[in-house]
């Protein structure tokens, strides 16, 4: 999986990083923090997720709240996605695009109540996303509307698999008594610190985030593992949280998106509010739609051994077109998938090839490997 951000001597470290040397884990860089790849074998940390349940650190990514009045005008003018119709209480995947259409970034927007709102945002993209959010939502155009990177000052765990309900049911036995649906969050209460909980997460699999301050990140961890100890719960890192969240063909920002790639060409139009809204980016996207897309994401499998990685250049059949290796897109994530046994990935494609048993092939290494347009989610 990719690494962005810091050299190793500036990394910085998430309230967590102590936790994860007690338990030996290998820790790598990654968006500029020192994160966890896994603890022992990433293969049992992707099947505890799957079959029981994992605990990550999610901890470097960031969050950025706007409160206050016009804080609703403001996301509507920044987001692709709806805002107003989003009830207080809940959750929307959405992405902030720039004037040619090109994503910013993909975030999760919560909105706690009438005025209270924040996005839960890339780690290698906070200081951009603030800059980028001041610059169209700052006090000039929205001089009510306060604006505060809480980053810092936040742990954020996800607890996630089958089991994760009844872990939290444990932990919080007072939070799950009204159900808490998927995209759904509550503010509660936790050793009289504030704790969210929300029923989200990037594996695929059911699960919860859990929002809450720094200092009380470390004891947090401590409690899930104890309360889900009976259930299996297995810490889990971002080797597994790759494997996992491809298996559920979920974009990774810096892979599957970028400033030069639009919704509509990773497959995500269903997230933009096309027909109406003056959101930024708003008129590329719909000339975008009314010429169609010069590329479109799909997820591939391959049909001979081997992996394709990101990079890998995406190459016409060699069968279909006499042995040349005519390069037709790039694939952007791809990995052996421990639950179907075989190796799957995302690339992109032209539009007229991006149909679902498309022949292709893969370069790997120079051997072109024989690979095929697959249904997503791959499980």
């Amino acid at each position: 999986m990719p690494t962005h951000g810091r050299s190793v001597s500036a990394l910085l470290q998430t309230p967590l990083h102590a936790v994860h040397e007690s338990l030996a884990a290998r820790l790598v860089p990654f968006a500029g923090f020192s994160m966890p790849l896994h603890y022992g074998s990433i293969l049992a940390e992707h099947r505890a997720v799957r079959e029981r349940a994992g605990l990550f650190d999610v901890s470097h990514m960031g969050q950025i709240h706007l409160e206050g009045p016009g804080a609703c005008e403001a996301l509507e003018r920044l987001l692709c996605c709806p805002v107003a119709s989003l009830r207080p209480g809940r959750v929307r995947y959405g992405m902030l695009c720039n004037e040619a259409g090109g994503v910013v970034d993909d975030v999760t927007l919560y909105r706690l109540d009438a005025e209270r709102f924040f996005l839960c945002v890339n780690a290698a993209n906070i200081e951009k996303d603030w800059r980028w959010i001041a610059r169209h939502c700052g006090a000039r155009q929205f001089p009510q509307v306060q604006l505060q990177d809480r980053s810092a000052a936040t742990a954020l765990l996800a607890l996630q698999g089958p089991a994760a309900g009844e872990i939290i049911a444990l932990l919080l036995p007072d939070a799950l008594r009204t159900p808490l649906r998927r995209f759904q969050c509550a503010e509660l209460r936790w050793r009289d610190a504030p704790l969210l909980l929300s029923r989200t997460g990037y594996t695929g699999a059911d699960g919860f985030e859990l929002y809450c301050p720094a200092q009380g990140g470390a004891a947090l961890w401590q409690a899930i593992l104890e309360a889900g100890a009976a259930h299996g719960v297995s810490p889990c890192g971002l080797g597994a949280r790759d494997t996992l969240r491809l298996e559920a063909a979920l974009p990774l920002y810096g892979n599957e998106l970028d400033d030069e790639t639009s919704p509509l060409e990773a497959g995500l139009g269903r997230f933009v509010k096309l027909a109406a809204g003056d959101f930024v980016g708003a008129e590329a996207l719909r000339a975008q739609e009314s010429r169609g897309a010069a590329k479109r994401l799909a997820g591939f499998e391959l049909l001979s051994p081997g992996v394709a990685r990101s990079g890998c250049a995406i190459i016409a059949d060699p069968a279909q077109s006499g042995g040349a290796q005519r390069q037709l897109g790039v694939v952007t994530s791809g990995a052996p998938s421990p639950s179907l046994g075989k190796s799957i990935g995302l690339g992109y494609f032209p539009p007229e090839l991006a149909t679902h048993g498309s022949r292709f092939a893969v370069l790997v290494r120079g051997r072109p490997l024989a690979a095929r347009v697959a249904a997503t989610p791959f499980l």
